[in-house]
């Protein structure tokens, strides 16, 4: 039955490369890993991703998959900017977004069944008002205009980063300065080592206020 089961697993996962991209993503909403073979948290999260890939295998609308962006898939994960590993992506093909949830089993299966069929010109009966206004819109500009959008959108997110990045390295500064100034304080104070060890040997002499019991002592 173990037997069984791997095999299904290894039939039903679909590792997406250039050549079967888009025969596998059309007409879809992705939630895929980009992974490397060597990577620890990649191996970690492999089964739970297995499964779900398994669960997925037969869905119309969703597709849920594996890229090796060491071997088959690195023309896919070069073009994505894909930098550390696992990277996971969801939504339309052409606007992937990445994925911020929780990694469990029960969180991966969680969102994912909450992945809709994609909107886009070719599924419009899957697009809301809003987003049907927007291809409306759209159409009817021309292909400079529509790079310039893509363009100035890739430059605000990358505007953010940097401001993001920034800020988180100012902060490490100020991190390191402040734990910089209370070893320096802590250092300026005198060790009260042995003001301890007397008072756990009661050996300073002075009165500790204790009643004695002995003949003519205090009652």
């Amino acid at each position: 039955m173990k037997f069984v089961f791997l095999l299904l697993t290894v039939v039903t996962a679909i590792e997406l490369t250039p050549d079967n991209w888009d025969e596998e993503t059309t007409g879809k909403t992705v939630f895929i890993k980009m992974f490397a073979p060597w990577c620890g948290h990649c191996k970690a999260m492999k089964p739970d991703w297995d499964r779900l890939m398994e669960e997925y295998a037969e869905s119309e609308t969703t597709l849920v998959a594996d890229v090796d962006c060491i071997n088959g898939g690195k023309e896919i994960c070069d073009n994505n900017n894909v930098k550390g590993f696992p990277t996971i992506r969801y939504g339309s093909v052409n606007s992937l977004e990445d994925y911020k949830g929780g990694r469990s089993a029960s969180d991966l299966r969680e969102f994912a069944s909450k992945l809709g069929p994609p909107c886009n010109v070719y599924t419009l009966e899957n697009c809301n008002n809003k987003q049907k206004a927007q291809i409306e819109e759209y159409q009817g500009k021309n292909k400079e205009v529509l790079e310039g959008m893509i363009t100035s959108y890739e430059n605000s997110v990358a505007d953010i980063e940097s401001t993001f990045k920034t800020g988180v390295d100012g902060l490490n500064v100020q991190f390191k300065q402040l734990q910089d100034d209370k070893e320096i304080a802590l250092g300026k104070l005198d060790d009260v080592g042995i003001v301890r060890t007397l008072l756990s040997k009661d050996i300073t002499g002075v009165d500790t206020g204790r009643y004695s019991t002995e003949e003519g002592g205090e009652l």
